[in-house]
């Protein structure tokens, strides 16, 4: 039996290598709080989350002050009873986004302490369901993007072995995005996959009214076409087309995935690691979607979704947009397009703590530590 001694708390902002833009935004900041979990024999865990530039440093405050203060003297190994006791000690604010960001960071430092002290891959200790994974690209397909670059980069990712592309969606007429999506498609041939992503941006008249344009070109799915919270939009758009539509992305707990499985409102389901908590929910998601035969095919991460995926049966894709490169010794391996999870004990992420501290201090931030 070990105890948690101190948990540190320390935020770093990222900023993307390249612009990325979609129907509603652009993504030009990513507030990244990093929490390490230190126990008594020694060992230490680490886990993180996110925001899209902001929101961070509330999620920070959340762990500071409130969270991380009723870690100290737990066994760290009994980690569904304390994401339960956390979620219950902060119920006036949940479900929402900050503090699911809030659970996940400790969740996902617990998960990787466990991994650490069993000596075992998270991919292996969560599941052990498949050893490589099918991998699809984003970073080429913003919706600032002209035609002729999108083209090239699917081309690009074809030639590397990539099975799929995203291209945002989301043009002022419908017009503009059948003409990307035609000329991709006509480049790359009918056995690659071409994903859609509309980031909430319509109404369920324009979904549908795009939906029914875009079922030609026969798309691997409809991402996100409608507000996440529109349940009822989306039982519509999914009886109304063949396509696939996937969520999962806004979708903050167990209880919201649950709902859109039973009313058929999606076919693709696509947690985030961050958003919904850690990897203790996100398994239980996984696990109710292979109930419902439904594939997930999470959001971003790809740093630690390459071995959630592989640790469950129903995995099927991995989204190519790095996001850790600048703060680690070494990305996940890819080979001839697939991507495989480390074999090493934890997340089986390389954390570069000089860089990490550089750029926090460079930053301005400090490094908070409870005991």
């Amino acid at each position: 039996m070990s105890k948690i001694e101190r948990v540190e708390v320390r935020l770093i902002n990222l900023i993307p290598p390249v612009k990325r833009t979609d129907a509603i935004q652009s993504f030009i900041s990513q507030e990244t709080p990093i929490i390490r979990i230190y126990d008594d024999q020694g060992a230490i865990g680490t886990g993180y989350c996110y925001t899209i530039g902001v929101g961070g440093h509330a999620v920070v405050d959340i762990l500071q002050r409130h969270l991380c203060p009723q870690l100290i003297g737990r066994d760290p190994v009994y980690i569904e009873e304390i994401w339960h006791d956390l979620l219950f000690y902060s119920h006036a604010t949940s479900v929402g986004p900050i503090m699911s960001l809030s659970l996940a960071a400790i969740d996902i430092a617990l998960w990787d302490l466990r991994c650490i002290n069993a000596g075992e891959p998270l991919h292996v200790l969560a599941g052990g369901a498949q050893h490589d994974l099918t991998l699809y690209t984003t970073e080429g397909g913003w919706l600032h993007i002209e035609t002729k670059d999108l083209v090239t980069d699917a081309l690009r990712a074809k030639a590397e072995g990539f099975s799929g592309s995203k291209v945002k969606v989301g043009r002022p007429h419908i017009s503009e995005d059948i003409e990307r999506l035609r000329a991709v498609r006509e480049a790359v041939g009918p056995a690659y996959e071409i994903m859609v992503d509309a980031n909430q941006a319509f109404q369920p008249d324009e979904a549908i009214r795009r939906a029914a344009q875009y079922e030609s070109l026969d798309l691997a799915w409809f991402e996100e076409p409608m507000p996440a919270d529109d349940l009822t939009g989306h039982i519509r758009l999914s009886s109304s087309t063949c396509l696939p539509i996937a969520v999962g992305e806004s979708l903050y707990s167990l209880g919201q995935f649950r709902e859109y499985m039973t009313m058929n409102a999606c076919s693709v389901v696509q947690p985030d690691v961050a958003r919904v908590g850690g990897i203790t929910p996100w398994l239980k998601i996984a696990h109710m979607a292979e109930g419902f035969n439904l594939p997930i095919c999470p959001h971003f991460l790809m740093e630690i979704h390459v071995s959630l995926v592989a640790a469950v049966p129903n995995g099927r894709w991995i989204e190519y947009i790095p996001q850790l490169e600048s703060i680690t010794q070494s990305g996940i391996r890819i080979k001839d397009g697939r991507a495989f999870p480390s074999s090493k004990p934890g997340l089986g992420i390389e954390w570069d703590w000089d860089k990490i501290t550089h750029m926090q201090n460079s930053q301005n931030n400090p490094v908070f530590n409870v005991k």
